[in-house]
């Protein structure tokens, strides 16, 4: 088992089901970029280098975790798979040790994009989120390999630039998809006295946070939630906040995924109220 600053580096299941996708980039393109740089950085690792991002991890570990990842979801799309029950009856297929690890996730990459590049973004297919679409799929891939690039590189010392666009993209779906969200089943009271200003200062790109309390009882578990949680404006109205952070794109993203920022972010406002948000994304996104 792995402690709360480790499950972050898992192929992970929100708390709550959650809302649709940014189709503005080639998400196909980082896609392919992204886990390119993935497995070159790692190759400069020994296998058994720690992953200083993910307690416990060795480099292994990491290359073993996302080709699982990618070939699970590579197999959702190829199969058609469209309902949960079919999603967890799929047998996943894992590597053995060794070099075997990388020829897997090489397969598992390569095989990932020929997928999603031959299957129409609309397609539905099954998620953990309400968006049920290969939309969805392509966004959230480009993502877990643009995060995990990062590990991989703090794995081998020898860290590169993130792209601004697609960080910028990673804070949106942070904010909205893996943090914040309100089920049908369930209810945001929002706290208006506290709210964040995330202010990328390198693509421009904004976003105000409302901090609030969401309550309600799964249906499908009987789950009940009473807990602190966050909501993205659907646009920044400009108005104050009682925070703000400032930084690049990258930084940004990393500071959301609990990764180590390249340059410090700026802060500025209500104290009390960033360490209340800071606080509400503490456990991470599990």
């Amino acid at each position: 088992p792995h402690d709360a600053a480790n499950m972050a580096c898992r192929q992970l299941l929100p708390r709550r089901t959650l809302r649709g996708v940014n189709t503005d980039l080639d998400y196909l393109d980082h896609l392919a970029r992204e886990s390119a740089r993935f497995l070159q950085a790692l190759r400069e690792a020994a296998p058994d280098a720690p992953v200083p991002s993910c307690p416990d991890w060795r480099a292994e570990d990491l290359l073993r975790h996302l080709g699982e990842v990618q070939w699970f979801w590579g197999a959702i799309v190829r199969d058609g798979v469209t309902d949960s029950s079919k999603a967890e009856k799929l047998e996943q297929e894992r590597p053995a040790d060794g070099a075997d690890v990388v020829a897997f996730y090489e397969r598992a990459s390569r095989d990932l994009y020929e997928i999603l590049a031959a299957t129409p973004p609309k397609t539905p297919a099954w998620t953990w989120s309400e968006e049920q679409t290969v939309a969805f799929i392509r966004r959230r891939q480009a993502q877990e390999a643009l995060m995990h690039r990062v590990d991989a590189e703090l794995t081998a010392e020898a860290r590169s630039p993130m792209d601004p666009q697609l960080s910028a993209d990673g804070v949106d779906e942070a904010l909205r998809i893996m943090y914040g969200g309100v089920p049908p089943w369930g209810m945001f009271a929002t706290d208006n006295t506290k709210t964040v200003r995330l202010l990328s200062t390198d693509t421009g790109h904004s976003w105000l946070v409302t901090l609030g309390q969401f309550s309600g009882t799964d249906p499908e578990d009987n789950t009940s939630h009473d807990e602190p949680d966050i909501r993205a404006a659907d646009v920044d109205p400009g108005v104050e906040a009682g925070d703000t952070v400032e930084g690049r794109a990258a930084d940004l993203n990393c500071w959301l995924w609990h990764r180590p920022t390249v340059e410090p972010l700026n802060r500025s406002g209500d104290q009390a109220v960033l360490n209340a948000f800071e606080s509400t994304i503490a456990s991470g996104i599990n």
